[in-house]
């Protein structure tokens, strides 16, 4: 199982890695892509356990309706929220971003 699981980080973190700056992919799409169906859970888990000095761009990953998963007063929502700032994505009034237009 430890295998399977690493593979799975693995191939995870080499689809986050090909997200260009300035569009988001959805946990779903993330699970897809990396041959692992509708695991969204399993690609949230994967990102959790990152370290904090990653070069990994998880931060380019959201919800399935644009939103951002972390806590809305964490200091890693914070993080996200302004790294996708500095790439040009913007948020909408209620928080969310365009998929149709950030979308990867």
């Amino acid at each position: 199982m430890a295998d399977t699981d690493a593979s799975n980080n693995q191939r995870i973190r080499q689809v986050v890695l090909a997200i260009p700056a300035g569009q988001v992919a959805t946990y779903g799409t993330i699970a897809e892509k990396a041959g692992l169906g509708r695991a969204a859970r399993r690609v949230g888990h994967a990102l959790h356990k990152l370290p904090a000095d990653t070069r990994i761009p998880w931060h380019r990953v959201v919800n399935a309706q644009g939103h951002l998963s972390l806590p809305k007063n964490s200091d890693a929502h914070a993080t996200q929220r302004e790294r996708l700032k500095l790439e040009g994505i913007e948020f909408s009034v209620n928080d969310k971003i365009d998929l149709r237009r950030y979308g990867w």
